[in-house]
């Protein structure tokens, strides 16, 4: 999948150069391609420097919250819920502990944290499932629920707003949290119909009563402010939270006399392993993604898509943001790249930047948790997994859009 899709991306920018060059008569086209190559290049350098002090700070931090106890006790939390959304699973179940690690370090933002965590869960599962080539119903609401990406510190999109040189790099963190609690819930709600989980269960209803209230009181509170209003209390939020996080750890590592110093440095140097493994991924995709917009073909099919837009009397303002959501199913570097190269063109605080940032927070990369968590364990059935998870993909899409519109149109 990610082999067709970088080739295409080349295919694609070599034919439209060549089109501008024999029918245009445009012959600088290729010297903007090479030229963007090398400038991508330096700007993967330019990212991995910050995206190596993010992910060392944070999984520094989340192995403090280990050591002391904190997510052993959210997973005592979630127990009642997952043992009804996974009747298949034993209570107690390893697996269990592992979910819920998982989708910590989702909430917390932690993308490249979570996926070697939720390799783990994904093989305790296996060990319960009595067909081990066809997905089980575990399996499937654990991979929809990790494709929807409920997320409420995304730190890495913070990160990149930051490098891009944005004031407020936390001014997405409520547009996000909003269009990521709508793909869990349409990913969830999906799955529950598919495999007949029973929601009016009395511990299910009181979760999902409890999260609508949640949801509801919070936009019932915004929906009275102004946009300038709105930003501003997505901002102190944001930061407010972040840091709230980090004292609620170093606190509960201190009261448990976890050695905190020996524990962070324990968890960075994890964050640095992850880190640097990532920088040729970014530098293939960056590099793809450049040559691509260099060739005029992204602006192309954009001008296209934006042209129908406004001839159905929408605002089109939302179309430039779209790149990220139609590569993100398919390659969280491709999206992520997309993402740079859009704050790069249209600037980072820009609307089209900032529904390419709450696209981005708002679902993960489904193809990508398909192929890799999948076939981690064998699995060639995937049964209803990709339709579910296709569907929370939809309506993050969707919720981003309406939200960053409410809050930033």
């Amino acid at each position: 999948m990610l082999n067709a899709l970088w080739l295409g991306f080349f295919a694609v920018a070599a034919a439209s150069a060549g089109w501008r060059w024999l029918v245009h008569a445009d012959p600088i086209v290729f010297q903007a391609m090479v030229e963007s190559l090398f400038a991508m290049a330096r700007l993967s350098v330019e990212v991995m420097v910050v995206l190596f002090g993010t992910l060392t700070l944070w999984l520094g931090f989340l192995r403090i919250a280990e050591k002391a106890g904190l997510v052993a006790a959210l997973a005592r939390l979630l127990s009642p819920l997952f043992r009804r959304l996974m009747p298949e699973v034993p209570a107690g179940h390893p697996a269990l502990g592992l979910i819920t690690l998982n989708f910590t370090a989702n909430v917390l933002g932690l993308d490249n944290a979570a996926t070697p965590i939720g390799l783990k869960a994904m093989r305790a599962l296996q060990e319960l499932n009595p067909l081990p080539a066809i997905a089980s119903n575990a399996q499937i609401l654990f991979l929809v629920l990790n494709a929807s990406s409920l997320t409420l510190l995304p730190v890495s999109i913070f990160m990149y707003r930051a490098q891009q040189g944005a004031a407020d790099p936390t001014l997405v963190f409520l547009p996000i949290l909003l269009a990521t609690s709508a793909s869990t819930i349409a990913g969830l709600l999906a799955v529950a119909l598919v495999q007949r989980l029973k929601l009016w269960d009395p511990v299910m209803l009181a979760w999902l009563a409890a999260t609508a209230l949640l949801l509801d009181g919070l936009m019932a509170a915004l929906a009275s402010l102004s946009a300038m209003a709105l930003a501003s209390l997505s901002s102190l939020m944001g930061n407010l939270v972040l840091f709230s996080l980090i004292l609620l750890f170093l606190l509960a590592g201190a009261i448990k006399r976890v050695p905190v110093y020996e524990a962070f440095i324990e968890g960075a140097k994890e964050g640095f392993e992850v880190a640097k493994n990532l920088l040729p991924y970014l530098v293939a995709m960056l590099c793809a993604v450049g040559v691509l917009r260099a060739s005029g073909a992204l602006d192309l099919a954009l001008d296209g898509l934006r042209w129908l837009v406004q001839g159905a009397g929408w605002d089109g303002r939302f179309v430039d943001a779209l790149p990220t959501a139609l590569v993100k199913p398919f390659s969280g570097s491709a999206a992520r790249a997309l993402l740079i190269e859009t704050m790069s063109t249209h600037g980072v605080d820009s609307f089209p930047a900032l529904l390419a940032a709450t696209m981005q927070g708002s679902t993960e990369t489904t193809f990508y948790v398909l192929a890799v968590y999948f076939g981690a364990v064998g699995i060639q059935r995937a049964r209803h997994a990709v339709a579910c998870a296709l569907i929370a993909d939809l309506a993050g899409v969707l919720a981003s859009i309406a939200v960053c519109y409410w809050f930033f149109g």
